[in-house]
């Protein structure tokens, strides 16, 4: 139904006015006959009058005070002013059913933790869960294989984190537990996530001198799956080429050594930028480095000649490269520890590695090595590209509990084959660029999921009874939040309508009485 507001507003306002000037004409006519009380009882009846047709606010809220029962969640709130709420409060979802309200709660202490891990890691990346507590105690995290194996372990005070390198690409559910120093459990659960395989890099290379560091990185490459188009200046006239085995659709690396790119022309060099801004990474290793004056003028990189034989210690021991930048921070370059330094490139990024001879490491220890050049490349931000992207639940998929699946990219019905369910995608206000569906899984496990354009996927659905400790800090970061949202009052405060009752009585009382003195 549709309510002009403005009509409204403008019909009260006439009504006002006619009465009040029906008032003062009676009024007046009464006044000319000297008839001095009549003429009061018309006032007082034409005052009451009109304040009973204004819409009169006064201070205040007008309703009652709620108390939420989190096991009953109200699906409304009319004629409700306030909340009440005592322990961790309702989850994100139930939140986002009710309208702001003013929240009276306190927060418990204690009694929560918050699981921090990946729902996907391609196969090769380490797996990584952080477990973040309230309790500061001594306690030692262990990551458990579903046949009780112990695959990693930590002990701290604060918050505990574990790493573990997964064999397969499979769907995997492994088990955490945290115990204390007496080595009772404090929480245990399911750990799920999926191990995929990784989409092969495509890397273009392009080298002024043969080098053992560039055989290395060749060979891990190449062990990794990627597809390589390597060039080498092994001369004057000499260069050595590898062709990638499959076609290159769209290269994602672009690698190159200092000596290439200080001999390039300007025109190449000009060119090589104009891919690098159009979105292509570029890794420039600068062991070879010999000419700051180029790098100053082109990429705005300030070097410093380093004295002979300084090296870093960790991750892996290095010898740092002849030239490095003047500081950690140079100018729109950011550095790390590992000896990177990176910078934005309109839509690209362009790193340098300031370090060399790692291929030193290459027999000792490949897979510190490995695990060193995937941060190496995460830090120039290698990353795949999908039109298609499914999103990470608000909340902790629990059964029998309502779940928001959002994903970007995706249109038409999600098909959920376990439940023989098709839901159609919805738009959202608050994920302009994603589309939603709500479900209820029934049961716990891993629950399938289709699209028509992102494909297949799979969503673990935890038991009520799983991670309690998680679930309590879920609902109160949940609670907190809309606590928060709720605050928001208007500028004059809240108010309520005045009650219209006495008006009327009091307009009823004049006319009557002036009913009754006509009639003496």
């Amino acid at each position: 139904m549709n309510v002009n507001w403005a009509g409204t507003a403008m019909n009260q306002q006439w009504l006002i006015a006619a009465i009040l000037v029906a008032g003062i004409v009676s009024a007046g006519l009464y006044l000319r006959r000297r008839q001095w009380p009549d003429a009061l009882l018309i006032i007082v009846a034409a005052a009451s009058l009109g304040l009973f047709a204004l819409d009169l606010r006064m201070p205040g809220e007008g309703g009652r005070t709620l108390a939420i029962d989190p096991a009953a969640p109200p699906s409304s709130l009319e004629g409700v002013n306030s909340l009440t709420l005592k322990g961790d409060g309702l989850r994100a979802a139930e939140w986002n059913d009710l309208p702001a309200r003013p929240l009276a709660w306190e927060a418990p202490r204690g009694g929560a933790l918050r699981l921090e891990f990946p729902g996907q890691v391609a196969l090769g990346r380490q797996f990584t869960l952080t477990v973040k507590r309230d309790d500061k105690t001594d306690a030692r995290l262990q990551l458990l294989a579903e046949n009780g194996q112990q695959l990693a372990e930590a002990r701290g005070t604060g918050d505990l984190r574990v790493d573990w390198m997964p064999p397969v690409a499979e769907r995997v559910v492994l088990k955490a537990q945290l115990l204390d120093a007496k080595d009772k459990v404090i929480a245990e659960g399911p750990v799920p996530f999926i191990v995929h395989e990784p989409a092969p890099l495509q890397v273009v290379g392009r080298f002024g001198a043969p080098s053992f560091d560039l055989r290395a990185l060749n060979d891990l490459l190449t062990a990794s799956g990627a597809l390589l188009d390597w060039q080498v200046t092994l001369g004057r006239a000499i260069t050595r080429t590898e062709a990638p085995r499959t076609e290159m659709a769209s290269p994602n690396l672009m690698v190159i050594d200092a000596a290439r790119f200080e001999r390039m022309a300007a025109g190449e060099r000009s060119a090589l930028l104009d891919r690098v801004a159009k979105g292509m990474p570029l890794l420039v290793l600068g062991g070879n480095a010999n000419d700051p004056g180029v790098w100053s003028r082109t990429l705005q990189l300030p070097l410093r000649a380093q004295p002979l034989g300084a090296k870093i210690d960790a991750p892996l021991e290095m010898p740092v490269a002849s030239l490095l930048p003047a500081s950690r921070d140079a100018g729109p370059w950011r550095g790390t520890d590992n000896m990177v330094w990176t910078r934005d490139w309109q839509q690209g990024r362009i790193a340098w590695l300031g370090v060399t001879e790692w291929h030193r490491h290459a027999i000792a220890e490949p897979r510190a090595l490995a695990l060193w050049w995937q941060g190496v490349l995460d830090r120039v931000g290698v990353e795949e590209r999908h039109k298609t992207e499914w999103l990470v639940p608000t909340d902790m998929p629990l059964a029998g509990q309502r779940l928001e699946l959002c994903a970007r990219g995706v249109s038409g019905q999600l098909t959920l084959p376990d439940l023989k369910q098709s839901l159609n995608w919805q738009r959202r206000a608050d994920r302009a660029d994603a589309s939603c569906a709500a479900l209820w899984p029934q049961k716990a496990g891993w629950l399938q999921l289709q699209d028509q354009n992102a494909g297949p996927h799979a969503l673990y659905v935890y038991a009520t009874n799983d991670w309690p400790e998680w679930q309590a800090a879920e609902r109160r970061d949940a609670t907190a939040h809309y606590a928060a949202r709720s605050q928001a009052q208007p500028a004059n405060g809240p108010t309520r309508p005045t009650p219209s009752w006495p008006f009327a009585l009091v307009f009823a009382a004049a006319m009557l009485l002036l009913w009754w003195r006509e009639r003496r």
